[in-house]
């Protein structure tokens, strides 16, 4: 196993899912690791499909730190709002911005918004380390056999894990941006959600401005779109340093 490090662990932490092992395994790699330590262990977003689909699965995965998301939910579901409360508090929070699993050698595709509202909605800017990693989707393909994963993680494999440094966020300007932009978005044209977008508060108490439907989606396009480059440049880094 192979990890390249630039910076330490922040608050908030997007990383690139390769596959159902990431988030529980890459943790043990490292030294005096932090997933054993309740105090400092990483809170995580989990699919509720896949970790809650039963009470058992529900107890082992509440115990080990992960917040049920509903896929397809929105930005808005209720335990967005818990994830909200854990980064208020200071906590290390693990999210997977691309919202599935991705196992082809591709570009990091277009980033859901549920990472982006967080870091726009907590009243202190959270530090955000992007995280790239190679090599999980041969320890548990997806189409190991007839379209199914193996039964076990598959030993013997490399794995490169690279932590970047902080992604840096002037929310300040990214909102006056965003309001302006936000007055030639036409949301009239844009599919209707189940439910209004309430008006969000972004900012800390000095700077804090109250956010429309159109200037949020403009925001949280512009946060996803800085995280979403940022991390494409880790995975070709990424890349380079597991092919050397």
């Amino acid at each position: 196993m192979q990890m390249l490090f630039s910076d330490l662990f922040g608050p908030d932490q997007p990383g690139y899912p390769s596959s159902l092992l990431d988030d529980p395994v890459m943790w043990g790699a490292f030294k005096g690791s932090p997933f054993f330590d309740p105090d400092f262990a990483r809170w995580v977003l989990a699919a509720e499909d896949i970790c809650f689909k039963n009470p058992v699965y529900s107890y082992i995965f509440r115990i080990g730190k992960c917040i049920p998301i509903t896929r397809g939910g929105g930005i808005f579901q209720e335990h967005m709002n818990e994830a909200l409360e854990r980064l208020k508090d200071g906590a290390w929070l693990h999210t997977f911005p691309e919202g599935k699993v991705f196992q082809e050698d591709f570009p990091i595709r277009r980033l859901k918004w549920g990472t982006a509202s967080l870091i726009a909605r907590c009243p202190v800017t959270p530090i955000v380390l992007p995280i790239i990693h190679r090599g999980f989707e041969e320890v548990m393909p997806e189409n190991y056999f007839r379209g199914k994963r193996p039964p076990v993680p598959l030993c013997g494999k490399n794995i490169c894990i690279v932590i970047g440094q902080p992604i840096e966020f002037d929310l300040p300007e990214m909102v006056d941006s965003a309001v302006s932009a936000s007055r030639l978005l036409d949301i009239s044209s844009l599919p209707t959600p189940e439910t209004k977008w309430p008006l969000v508060t972004v900012g800390g108490s000095r700077t804090s401005r109250e956010l429309d439907e159109a200037s949020q989606r403009c925001l949280y396009a512009a946060i996803s779109e800085k995280i979403q480059t940022a991390m494409e440049k880790l995975r070709l880094f990424a890349k380079r340093c597991s092919s050397s």
